[in-house]
């Protein structure tokens, strides 16, 4: 498989969160209650006993705590980097509740999933085979721990991805400074460790291959294929200084951008990629970065922890402004037209303005790919979103999704959760023949 080129733009970020060593990780698993109804589980989406995985750190089972939490979450070394866990687990601990500090669960998960992977421990093999093949679509985490889970229990499994790099977001989207390219391959490597799967790459469904050919080779199909392209404003074709927010994230992630003549730089949005973006920008060298948000600060989509960061890092938010066309000069944008919103978001007559810029990121949400699977008789769509029940399961047999496809765009933590009970659904599927 292919390898991100070593020279890409994101090299110069650093981890923002520095890791634990032994003597912290200790000190910190040691504060932890061990609760009885631990909330943190229940605020988990893969439900990983974060109790116990901290216990395990504070005997020096370093090995036990983590395998608690790979037998939960697979993919638990990138969500230790990349979970909201302000959100989540962190932030329904019960010190919160006493004014203390919270366990830092997500640093504690990394040091444990990060002494596996640098000792190389492994501790899953292949079931016995079962003769069962499962096709899994798309290379992010909801397929990667699909296929992991489906290998555990002997079904052969082929993932299909239409890059020619492995990891879904984890790879191509993922803030650098919470998590770098090569990282998510190296955890991309483990999961593949297991042995057994099988990697088509450059390869799109329906595109390359059909659905018939799918259903005529393979025992089950999952559906793990994200969203699809960043959405636009309108008017931005043939704009060469206008991309979308995700298309950008993922050029400097896997090869090199040059930012040389942007002084100024807007990110039109108020969601999380949009925060990725301020922030990455900003790290990249430019010096002037805005984002523009067509309701309030309080109001806006992304997280809160994540806005105080990039303010601190010296981006400027540019509140109740909403984008209508741009200011175009030989191909280039100039700048964005913009008019104010009152406290619905409803634009106010009569304010038109400009703001300057050098280069400007799009970042409005993705089009949801619903329409991918036109060609799989009962399997509905709603909202641009499969429909699935709560085991992933479509209402077409054989057939189930999980990740971004699914859930419109959750954390990599859900994609883990849904594969890996998708994978579980499968399982019974297919030695059930139900």
């Amino acid at each position: 498989m292919g390898r991100v080129p070593a020279d890409r733009a994101e090299a110069v970020f650093e981890d923002f969160k520095a890791a634990y060593s032994l003597q912290q990780a200790i000190a910190e698993s040691e504060r932890c209650l061990y609760c009885y109804d631990a909330p943190c589980i229940q605020a988990c989406p893969t439900t990983i006993d974060i109790p116990t995985f901290i216990r395990k750190i504070a005997t020096g089972n370093v090995k036990g705590s983590a395998k608690t939490i790979f037998d939960s979450n697979i993919l638990g070394m990138s969500c230790a980097r990349v979970c909201p866990v302000e959100v989540l687990c962190v932030g329904d601990c019960v010190y919160n509740r006493e004014d203390s500090p919270p366990i830092q669960i997500g640093k504690l998960q990394r040091f444990a999933t990060d002494a596996a992977f640098e000792a190389g421990w492994r501790f899953y093999e292949a079931g016995a085979d079962t003769g069962k093949k499962v096709a899994c679509i798309g290379g992010g985490p909801a397929s990667l721990a699909a296929a992991h889970r489906l290998r555990m229990y002997g079904h052969s499994v082929t993932i299909f991805e239409k890059r020619d790099v492995l990891g879904g977001l984890n790879t191509t989207g993922v803030a650098p400074y919470k998590m770098r390219a090569d990282r998510s391959e190296d955890e991309v490597d483990w999961v593949l460790g297991i042995g057994g799967i099988e990697v088509r790459l450059g390869v799109s469904v329906p595109g390359d291959v059909s659905w018939a050919e799918l259903e005529s080779e393979f025992d089950a199909i999952f559906l793990g294929f994200g969203l699809g392209p960043d959405k636009f404003v309108g008017g931005e074709e043939g704009l060469s200084n206008v991309h979308g927010a995700v298309d950008f994230i993922e050029q400097f992630k896997l090869g090199a951008v040059d930012l040389s003549d942007v002084k100024r730089a807007l990110v039109l949005g108020g969601g999380n990629t949009a925060i990725d973006a301020v922030r990455e920008l900003r790290g990249l060298g430019v010096s002037d970065v805005r984002m523009v948000y067509r309701g309030s600060e309080a109001a806006m989509a992304g997280y809160q922890h994540e806005w105080k960061a990039a303010k601190v890092e010296g981006v400027r938010g540019v509140w109740h402004t909403s984008p209508v066309s741009y200011e175009v000069d030989e191909g280039r944008a100039t700048g964005v037209r913009c008019v104010l919103t009152d406290e619905s978001k409803k634009k106010v007559p009569g304010s038109e303005h400009v703001i300057d810029a050098d280069l400007v990121l799009v970042a409005i949400g993705q089009a949801k790919i619903g329409e991918l699977v036109a060609g799989l008789d009962g399997v509905q769509v709603e909202w641009g979103c499969v429909v699935t029940d709560a085991s992933g399961a479509t209402g077409r047999k054989g057939v189930y999704c999980g990740g971004d496809c699914r859930n419109g765009g959750k954390e990599v933590v859900n994609a883990a959760a849904e594969g890996r009970d998708s994978a579980e659904a499968i399982h019974a599927y297919l030695m059930g023949g139900q």
